[in-house]
């Protein structure tokens, strides 16, 4: 866990929700009264961000106390109770919503990456989120992919060289582009995994001639060709299938043999899942 990421992260969002102040619970709520609130779970999924929940609480108030009953990666229904939170009743409202945000969004990517796995059982593919992640949430959806049992794919454009058709196309041919890669790492003195995205079959062949490279991307292949693709590659290096790829069909996918399937819907089109935080008496 990150801590100093989140500490900003935490930070910025406090002050695009806070501002100069609550002024509604100011206003309504006489300044120490102490309240507990619970955070209920109102669907069904995998609960996740209790930790990143700690840590709002914490610093918008280093005096709440909370108490967690469920833990992340736990799967919940509704009227479940995930944790306590008992102090000042201003710090808890000012905190209520940021807390809400965080965990829905992750609970929902967490309840959809564990049907994908769960999906894949039986299989030895595994599930990678990719870089369609909201802006600023990156961190929080990523690891919310591992609560829910998928693998992180790179995190950014600076942990992995990712060769795709527009680096190919504007290097001048696969070839150049792993070529190109090599010199640059060289110079750079850099060590990163590299991969290629493949369009066809020639494409593959290609790759194959030239090397140098750790994985390849199978990139919108129909399930003959990335079978006979797989063939081809016979275990030389990492697979990876992407594009068009959704929970219907990722069995289908997986079932041609590759190590790894790649889901923009992970992180860009969930589902959060409903949950609260009420006031106790």
């Amino acid at each position: 866990m990150d801590t100093e990421l989140l500490k900003r992260f935490i930070t910025n969002a406090l002050a695009e929700d806070v501002g100069d102040g609550d002024h509604t619970s100011l206003a309504t709520i006489p300044a120490g009264t102490q309240g507990k609130a619970k955070l209920l779970v109102k669907d069904e999924g995998v609960i996740a961000g209790v930790e990143l929940a700690l840590l709002i609480f914490n610093e918008v108030d280093p005096a709440l106390k909370v108490e967690v009953l469920i833990p992340d990666g736990t799967l919940v229904k509704p009227k479940d109770i995930v944790l306590w939170v008992t102090g000042d009743a201003q710090s808890i409202l000012k905190a209520e919503r940021l807390v809400l945000n965080c965990m829905q969004r992750m609970s929902g990517i967490a309840t959809k990456t564990r049907h994908i796995v769960d999906l894949l059982k039986g299989t030895n593919t595994k599930v990678l989120d990719t870089r369609k992640t909201t802006p600023g949430m990156r961190y929080l959806e990523k690891w919310a992919v591992r609560i829910g049992g998928g693998v992180n794919h790179r995190f950014g454009l600076y942990d992995m060289i990712l060769i795709k058709d527009n680096h190919v196309d504007y290097s001048g041919g696969i070839r150049n582009a792993i070529e190109n890669t090599h010199q640059y790492l060289s110079q750079q003195n850099k060590k990163l995994a590299v991969e290629i995205e493949v369009r066809n079959l020639d494409e593959l062949e290609q790759v194959l001639a030239t090397g140098g490279i750790n994985r390849i991307l199978l990139d919108n292949f129909n399930f003959a060709e990335l079978k006979q693709a797989v063939d081809i590659i016979e275990g030389r290096y990492i697979t990876e299938a992407s594009g068009g790829i959704t929970i219907d069909t990722v069995r289908d996918f997986a079932n041609c043999g590759v190590d790894y399937v790649s889901l923009g819907e992970l992180t860009h089109s969930v589902k959060s899942l409903d949950l609260s935080l009420k006031a106790a008496y």
